[in-house]
């Protein structure tokens, strides 16, 4: 058992969590005369690490989950949802999301072909929950940095938020609340070509290639943040906002972080950095999963496919299931990390 403890701890820090490489950055910094105990040197000893290290996980990682994406098109996605029903529909729906990389804009032409396809309202809205807030990606991302038990937690919690969110609409039957246009649209059954292994590896690279271009800005915006907030903001400015001592934080973190818009890869510095400083474990994943989840630019696209009472009804799930979700954590972290 202490052996695999070795292990894991290895895999967790010099695999995932590259510290040699954070090591082998200082030296070099260092041998070019700059004080990585400075302010300054720690910010740009951060901004380089955290940046090579969150591209090359993206990287690698974007290309395994394309590669298993590829035997899930659009059409095929269709026609397994629409083999089960009931709260099974929305459990598959929301497994599926794990295996799409999208962002919230990403994810919502997805969601208006499934629902015009016929399949069920809820089924559709637990995809489209569980698409931008869990991935695989993320997973080991969040491994990276909180550990397993934290990183696992996460995407369970991030399902059930999409099962249950999906299953409330299905109840409330509120399928005249979708646009017209989209009950109306017709949908061209079409195969999708058998691809070969070489297909599927260009595929896989293609993704990556695609992914990357459009992540990178927000990677770096979000690194740039991150070493702001780990370097030159003061820990009792985090710990009275967002720490213990506040017990507002997690609803102060969600509702900041709903107006605002980023790739889950881009929140991951900015959350390193937070959990740094103080700020508890349940406000950072609330913030993260906000900002992935309930963005400003999604939530305008969604207004054109939904209409303003199915619109108001899946953010107040949201944002309630992510809230009470944020002081779970709490818990958790208090009791068992």
């Amino acid at each position: 058992m202490n052996m695999f403890r070795i292990v894991w701890d290895f895999i967790q820090n010099q695999i995932l969590g590259m510290k040699w490489l954070n090591h082998t950055i200082g030296k070099i910094l260092f041998s070019f005369g700059l004080d990585i105990e400075s302010k300054t040197g720690a910010s740009i000893q951060f901004f380089i690490y955290d940046t090579i290290k969150i591209t090359v996980l993206l990287c690698v990682l974007i290309y395994f989950i394309s590669y298993i994406q590829s035997y899930f098109p659009p059409e095929r996605s269709r026609r397994i949802l629409g083999r089960f029903h009931g709260i099974g529909a929305n459990c598959i729906a929301a497994l599926l999301g794990t295996v799409t990389p999208f962002c919230s804009c990403s994810s919502i032409p997805l969601f208006i072909g499934f629902t015009s396809a016929g399949l069920p309202l809820g089924v559709t809205f637990s995809f489209l929950i569980s698409s931008p807030m869990v991935d695989l990606g993320s997973l080991i991302l969040l491994m990276s940095i909180f550990g397993s038990k934290i990183a696992v937690l996460y995407v369970i919690v991030g399902l059930i938020i999409a099962v249950v969110g999906g299953t409330i609409i299905e109840k409330l039957h509120m399928e005249n609340h979708v646009e017209q246009y989209i009950k109306t649209a017709g949908n061209v059954d079409i195969d999708s070509p058998e691809l070969t292994k070489k297909d599927r590896l260009l595929y896989a690279w293609e993704q990556v290639v695609a992914t990357f271009r459009k992540v990178f800005p927000y990677i770096l915006l979000g690194v740039g943040i991150g070493s702001f907030i780990h370097n030159w903001i003061p820990e009792t400015w985090i710990e009275n906002v967002l720490g213990g001592n506040n017990p507002f934080s997690v609803t102060l973190a969600t509702l900041v972080g709903v107006p605002m818009y980023a790739d889950i890869f881009g929140m991951i510095p900015v959350a390193e950095a937070l959990y740094s400083k103080g700020a508890q474990l349940g406000a950072i994943l609330a913030f993260m999963m906000a900002v992935t989840t309930l963005s400003l630019p999604s939530l305008i696209m969604l207004r054109k496919a939904v209409k303003p009472k199915l619109l108001a009804l899946f953010i107040g799930i949201c944002t309630m299931g992510i809230i009470i979700v944020g002081y779970l954590f709490n818990v958790f972290d208090h009791l068992f990390v």
